[in-house]
């Protein structure tokens, strides 16, 4: 029996909105969608379709679009467990994938605009291709866990805090990952490396967390 939620039928619109965008990325690009599956613990997609990647690639909007849409919805899903209750808003929905989409949009940007300035745009490009697969891959994982929470089972704060690491777990291999594939590289231009990494992946996160404080 399925599970009563507020304003149940935007969730499933979305959710097979989501299905949807996967199974056309499936079909269009079949092999890659295959080998992406397989991103985790396997660096062959890395190494294979670094090598073609585009500022605009297909592929990889595809799995943006869900990426964003499953995001947006599992806000809706921990703001209803850890605050009071909302019905499902259109327009915040809407406020929400715009903000989400815009900020990661804006950080890669401004990422390979460090890159350039620094002259280490090889290093970066690779390892902004790589964190983009993984938060995307975070985006294929969502889309159950969204299923699940939402039809199957009641949300709890412990299952909210599993899936929150489970997110950071995905992205602490991602960069495990980049950092194994890249080492000589990163070795030979550490202080830049070092620079970036605490104005763009370390600050961005103790702002969110004084933020969140206030």
């Amino acid at each position: 029996m399925l599970r009563e939620i507020i304003s149940n039928e935007w969730y499933t619109i979305l959710i097979v909105l989501n299905i949807g965008i996967l199974a056309f990325a499936r079909a269009t690009f079949f092999n890659r969608f295959n080998d992406f599956l397989w991103v985790i613990g396997n660096s062959k997609y890395l190494k294979v379709y670094s090598r073609d990647q585009k500022f605009i690639d297909r592929f990889d909007g595809f799995l943006f679009l869900n990426l964003i849409i499953s995001l947006s919805l599992f806000y809706f899903i921990w703001h209803n467990t850890f605050f009071d209750s909302i019905a499902f808003d259109l327009i915040l929905f809407f406020k929400l994938f715009v903000g989400i989409g815009s900020l990661i949009l804006i950080k890669v940007l401004i990422e390979r605009l460090i890159g350039s300035l620094f002259e280490i745009d090889t290093l970066i490009d690779s390892y902004v291709f790589q964190k983009t697969n993984y938060k995307n891959y975070i985006g294929l994982i969502l889309l159950p866990i969204n299923i699940l929470l939402i039809f199957a089972i009641e949300p709890s704060k412990t299952i909210l805090y599993v899936v929150i690491a489970l997110m950071f777990f995905i992205n602490l291999i991602g960069f495990v990952t980049s950092f194994k594939m890249h080492q000589k590289l990163i070795l030979n231009n550490l202080f830049y490396f070092i620079l970036y990494l605490c104005a763009l992946e370390i600050a961005p996160y103790i702002i969110l967390y004084g933020l969140y404080k206030l």
